[in-house]
Order: structure tokens, then C-alpha cells, then sequence
């Protein structure tokens, strides 16, 4: 048998018999759909933490949250993504009947939400004092300094380490089968149990995701671009 046969029958085996493909498909699915439910609920969580954080380390103020910012950032750098996620599913939601990819996106949210607000938390330290003094100067509140002024730099900073992090919880999420959701590593195992074929469909995985790795890098050096340009 050639090799294109060989190609043939092994991705028909793998993908078209009993429309197995579509297993990759509704995996591929529910990664999308619990990472940028994940992607917010971290950035949402990273931008408040990286404010009390940074606004402590400039004024001494906010002590009480910082203290708790602290714990919340020690404990889930401190800890497995995959511990945590059982922990959300088996012992915080155990007895609650609530959608397994809400608990995941909580899960990888929470854990991600810690490196998020460490990178922007760098990025406002990174912003020079002048920047807020001018501010201030010109009438504007702390937060309002701190919204208008002082985030949108310490963006541009930290855009390609806040990239770097959106990738790595792309990639985190495919522990997700632990909690006996479908997603896209699930899908490809399910393909391999029923043809006794490893190479097949971890290797389309593989590929699936490497696409996806790759339009993020993309859609990030496109937007890095625009603002070089807006700067100018």
C-alpha cells in the first residue's frame, strides 16, 4: 500500500467513519467557548487586583484588600491549575447542579486572573510618576488618573505578556477532561478509544490548536502595530 493510500485510509478510519470528526469539532467548541469565558472573568479579576495592588505600593492605602489580594495570589501561584479545578468542581459546586464549563471557566478564571494582575500590577509600576502628577495637575481624580491615564500606558506595556499568558490558558484549558467535559483533547482521546489510534487524532489536536496559537499571535501583533501607530 502507498503512501497515499495509507493517508487515505487512515484519515477516513480516524475522521469520516461514524462522523467521528465531529467529535474534534464539539470539543473544539467548548474550548472556545470556556476560554473566553475564562479570558474575562481573568481579566476582569487581574485589572481589579493589579489597581489595589499597585495603589497600595504608591499611597499605603487599601491595606485590608491588599492583604487579601496577597493570599488570593499566593495561594492559586502557590497551587496546581488541575487541583484547583477539582477542587471548584468536587468540593465547592459539589452540591450544586451548575454547567460544568461555567465551573471550569470560573476554575481557569480565578487561576488565571493571578497572573494577569501580576503582569498589569508591573506594567502601572513601570508608568512614570510624572504621568499622574501631570493628572492631577490638570484636575483629574485618582481613578480617574488611573483609568484615563495611567492603564491605557501600562497596557501597551504588558500587551505582549498579557498575550503570552491568554495562550498559555488556551492551552491549560485541555484539563478540562478531568471534570468529564468534551473539549478538544477529550474529543481526540474519545477518536483514539474507539480506533485504537494515537497518532491520528492527537496529532489533528495538536494541529488545532497550533491554528488557533497562531491567529492569537497574530490578531496580537496586528493590534501591537495599530497602537505603535496611534502613538505616533
Amino acid at each position: 500500500m502507498g503512501f497515499i493510500e495509507s493517508f487515505k485510509e487512515g484519515f477516513y478510519s480516524n475522521f469520516i467513519a461514524g462522523d467521528m470528526y465531529k467529535w474534534l469539532l464539539d470539543g473544539l467548541k467548548t474550548t472556545l467557548i470556556l476560554t473566553v469565558l475564562a479570558l474575562i472573568i481573568g481579566l476582569i479579576i487581574g485589572f481589579l487586583v493589579a489597581i489595589i495592588r499597585s495603589s497600595h505600593d504608591k499611597t499605603g492605602k487599601l491595606r485590608i484588600p491588599n492583604v487579601l489580594c496577597v493570599v488570593y495570589l499566593t495561594v492559586i501561584r502557590g497551587t496546581p491549575t488541575m487541583i484547583q479545578l477539582l477542587i471548584m468542581n468536587f468540593v465547592v459546586f459539589a452540591a450544586v447542579n451548575l454547567n460544568r464549563i461555567l465551573v471550569g471557566a470560573l476554575a481557569f478564571g480565578i487561576n488565571s486572573g493571578a497572573y494577569v494582575a501580576e503582569i498589569v500590577r508591573s506594567g502601572i509600576m513601570a508608568v512614570d510618576a510624572g504621568q499622574t502628577e501631570a493628572g492631577r495637575s490638570l484636575g483629574l481624580n485618582a481613578s480617574q488618573t488611573m483609568r484615563l491615564i495611567v492603564i491605557p500606558q501600562a497596557f501597551k506595556n504588558v500587551l505582549p505578556a498579557l498575550v503570552n499568558e491568554f495562550i498559555t490558558l488556551l492551552k491549560e484549558t485541555s484539563i478540562i477532561g478531568y471534570i468529564g467535559m468534551q473539549d478538544l483533547t477529550k474529543g481526540a482521546m474519545m477518536i483514539q478509544s474507539r480506533t485504537f489510534n494515537a497518532f491520528w487524532p492527537l496529532i489533528a489536536a495538536a494541529l488545532m490548536y497550533l491554528v488557533l496559537v497562531m491567529l492569537l499571535t497574530f490578531c496580537m501583533n496586528k493590534l501591537e502595530k495599530r497602537l505603535r501607530t496611534n502613538e505616533r
